[in-house]
Order: structure tokens, then C-alpha cells, then sequence
């Protein structure tokens, strides 16, 4: 047998265990349903008093405030169309499978063949996990491979892994910056860079949203408060408005001002750009732009992981100091594997030629049609696609009727976004067929019309 035919038999057989694992494990799930109704072992035991008042009026007004979030059990692979298990009047008369509308699946490689086999051939070869911290005994020569991947992917010299994007926004600020220096930060950063920048003892500067005027105001303060060092932190992607930060302006203050910029990008990196390396390289400013920080656990898999990229003695400093790499267990084995199994297909022709393609005409379809349906849509070239409602109650209406169609959609409101600014938001993903969003799209103009949103 040719060693093509042996790997394509172990794909096979390795798809094969997959598919029995679900099934298995949705079996598993039917079996401990009934845990939701058991009897807690220690249900004498009671929070302080005060504390148990004030978590019982906070949980209270968010329940008043229409925002107290219900998790939807999916009980199937995170794919394009999925199903869920959805209790409560919402629900009522829903189809079993959905059109999945509203994750951060952008390439469909969370279940793509590819990186299932992978993840499973890394499992078998490497173990479950490492039980360890990176620098005492958890770094195996994949975390090294896939580090060193990252790398050549950007083109920059060094990259360090850690369980989250979160994590790396986490690390990364009280690291480099110190009481003599200033971070500028985009109003709507992400919460974990607001976390993170929370942990330095930097100056803090805060400009509008991509507003430049405002940044240069911003860094002329710094200047005038005399710190030495100055980050401009910014997401590249604002993922509640799929708008793209205008990084060449960015790069030009940055340049004029002496100061570093650091990118969040984790709603860009495997697809936006001509070959999925992110916002710089969708603007053209990589070799500008000096700290990435991104996840593995969007595009590229969906499953978990983040990482730093950029400057070598940067990143060995970060290996050094930064708490989250040091006090946090190694990336598991199987992560490792379907992260690096992505890359591969995004740098790959049928990545470059089939997925980002795909993806792009799935989102410039999506807006057209429901721009010229009198939809107002926010953001830019980008498969974040909000569309605006305004009210809140409006935006968990609408959700509910799309779903009643069988297009699972979420509707955001305040304190998530602002208030007046209740939207859906979709994410489009090369998973979805062009009939799957002619679905949606059709679903939308009859809620709409339905609901006065549109004439």
C-alpha cells in the first residue's frame, strides 16, 4: 500500500472514530440530562448574607433589564447549520436544525476533516495534556513547531503561545510598560485589553473610536506628561461593529510620535486580507505594525489558544515575565494540532482560492441585499455584518422570529453595546452555501417587514 493510500485509510478510520465519539458523547449527554435536577450535596451551605442580597438584586435587574443571558445547548458539531436545544418560548415551534449565524467559525474549520484528524493524530501521538507550565516540564517540540508556524505565517521573527487571547492581552501591558510610560486606547476595545491595560501602572489615554484627530490629541498629552515609552493599543477589528481600524493612519502617528502599536486581532487573522493574515495585511502596514496578539480560537479551529507575535527580545521577555504564559498550563496537545492543521489549509491553495473567496462573496451578498432592502447596516468590508434596530426589546423580538425560520441569530443590547444601539449581528462564514444565505437574507426582509423595521 502507497503511503497516499495508508494516510487517506487513517483519515478514514480516524473520521470514522469522530463520528462515533459524537455520537457517543450526545448519547452520554441524553444519559446525564437529568443531573440538572439533582439534589446539590451541600445545600445547607449559605453565602454570607450581605453577599447573597447583593447577588440576588444583581441578578434580579438583570432579568428587569431584558439582558440575562440563557445558554443555548448545541447538540451537534459547530457548523453551519446546527442543532440546539433551545428551552423557553423562543423556542416554541422552532425547526431542530438551525442556520448557524452568529459564531466566530469564519473559514468552517471547526469541524473541517482536516483539523479533526489532526487534533486527533497529535491526541494519540502527544497525550491529553502536559500537567505542567510551559518552563517547568510543557513544552514538547509541537509547541515550539507551532510557535515557529505562527511566525513565518506574519513573517515576524518570534511568537509565544498561551490559553487564550485573553490571556496574552493579559500578560503583555504590565510587561513592557511601567509607571514612566503612557498606553493610548481605542474607546471600544475589547474587554480583555481594558482587563489588561487595568494591570499596568501606565499612564492611560483613551481616544474615540478610530477617531485620529482624537489619537494625536491623545499622544501630544502623553508627550506632555512626559512618558518615555507609548503604546497605541487597538483592536483591528471592533467585533460588535465588524468595523476595521484604519491602521495606516494609525501607523503614521505612531511614527510621528515615536510610539509602538499593538494590534488585537482576533476578528481578522486567517481571513480578512488577500491571504487571511489579518488587518495589517488587509491595509498593507505589516512590517508597521509592531505586537499582534490573536486566537486560535476563531478562525483558526475554534477551539482555544491565543499568542503574542513580533519583536524576538520582546517575546523572550514575555516568556519570562508575563503571569498568565507562567503560571498557566501548556496548550493541550490536540488544540496544538488542529490550530496548526488550519494554518495549513488557510496558506494552502484551496485555502487562497476556495475559503477566503468564498467568505468574501458570502458577505458582499449578505450586505448588498440587505442594504438595498432599507436594512442600516454598520461596519465595513467585513463578515461581522450588525444590523441596526435600535431598541432592545425589538432586537430579542426579531431574534426570536428569524428563529422561528430556522436562522439562529442573537440580538446584542445594552451593556453590551451602547444604549439606543440594540442590533443583530451576524458573522457570515465560508461554511455557509450561497442558498443558506439567500435563507437568511430572505428571513430577515420578512421579519423586517413584519416587524416595521423595513417598508
Amino acid at each position: 500500500m502507497s503511503f497516499a493510500a495508508a494516510t487517506s485509510t487513517t483519515k478514514a478510520a480516524l473520521r470514522i472514530c469522530s463520528a462515533n465519539a459524537v455520537r457517543g458523547h450526545r448519547f452520554l449527554i441524553q444519559q446525564r440530562s437529568s443531573f440538572s435536577t439533582f439534589t446539590p450535596l451541600f445545600a445547607s451551605s449559605r453565602l454570607p448574607k450581605a453577599l447573597e442580597a447583593r447577588i440576588e438584586k444583581d441578578i434580579e435587574g438583570i432579568k428587569e433589564a431584558g439582558t440575562f443571558k440563557h445558554e443555548r445547548i448545541i447538540t451537534s458539531p459547530q457548523r453551519s447549520s446546527i442543532s440546539v436545544n433551545m428551552p423557553g418560548k423562543s423556542s416554541a415551534g422552532a425547526p431542530d436544525q438551525v442556520i448557524n449565524f452568529c459564531a466566530n467559525n469564519y473559514l468552517g474549520l471547526a469541524d473541517h476533516p482536516d483539523v479533526v484528524y489532526r487534533a486527533h493524530q497529535y491526541l494519540d501521538t502527544w497525550g491529553n495534556g502536559l500537567s505542567s507550565v510551559r518552563f517547568i516540564c510543557g513544552t514538547q517540540s509541537i509547541h515550539k513547531e507551532l510557535e515557529d508556524q505562527i511566525s513565518k505565517f506574519y513573517g515576524y521573527e518570534d511568537t509565544i503561545l498561551y490559553a487564550s487571547c485573553f490571556d496574552a492581552n493579559a500578560g503583555i501591558f504590565e510587561v513592557l510598560l511601567n509607571e514612566n510610560d503612557a498606553i493610548i486606547s481605542d474607546s471600544l476595545n475589547h474587554a480583555s485589553i481594558i482587563d489588561g491595560v487595568r494591570l499596568c501602572k501606565a499612564k492611560r489615554f483613551r481616544y474615540n473610536n478610530c477617531d485620529m484627530a482624537d489619537l494625536e490629541a491623545k499622544l501630544k498629552e502623553a508627550d506632555q506628561a512626559g512618558a518615555k515609552v507609548k503604546m497605541i493599543a487597538t483592536d483591528g477589528v471592533f467585533s460588535m461593529d465588524g468595523k476595521i481600524a484604519p491602521l495606516p493612519q494609525i501607523c503614521d502617528l505612531a511614527e510621528k510620535y515615536d510610539a509602538l502599536v499593538f494590534v488585537d486581532d482576533c476578528h481578522a487573522t486567517g481571513f480578512l486580507g488577500p491571504n487571511g493574515k489579518g488587518s495589517g495585511e488587509y491595509w498593507g502596514v505589516m512590517d508597521r505594525i509592531h505586537v499582534v496578539n490573536s486566537t486560535l480560537g476563531k478562525a483558526l479551529g475554534g477551539a482555544s489558544g491565543g499568542y503574542t507575535t513580533g519583536n524576538a527580545n520582546l517575546v523572550s521577555l514575555l516568556r519570562n515575565k508575563s503571569r498568565p504564559y507562567l503560571f498557566s498550563n501548556s496548550l493541550a496537545p490536540s488544540v496544538v494540532g488542529a490550530a496548526a492543521a488550519a494554518l495549513d489549509l488557510v496558506a494552502s491553495p484551496d485555502g487562497t482560492a476556495n475559503l477566503l473567496p468564498q467568505l468574501r462573496e458570502n458577505t458582499q451578498f449578505f450586505r448588498k441585499t440587505l442594504t438595498d432592502a432599507g436594512f442600516t447596516l454598520k461596519g465595513d468590508d467585513h463578515p461581522i455584518v450588525p444590523v441596526m434596530l435600535g431598541d432592545a426589546r425589538l432586537a430579542s423580538q426579531f431574534a426570536d422570529e428569524m428563529l422561528q425560520r430556522g436562522i439562529y441569530v442573537i440580538g446584542f443590547s445594552y451593556p453590551v453595546v451602547p444604549k439606543g444601539q440594540a442590533r443583530i449581528r451576524v458573522q457570515l462564514s465560508a461554511a455557509h452555501s450561497m442558498d443558506q444565505v439567500k435563507q437568511a437574507t430572505d428571513a430577515f426582509i420578512e421579519v423586517g417587514k413584519k416587524l416595521k423595521v423595513i417598508n
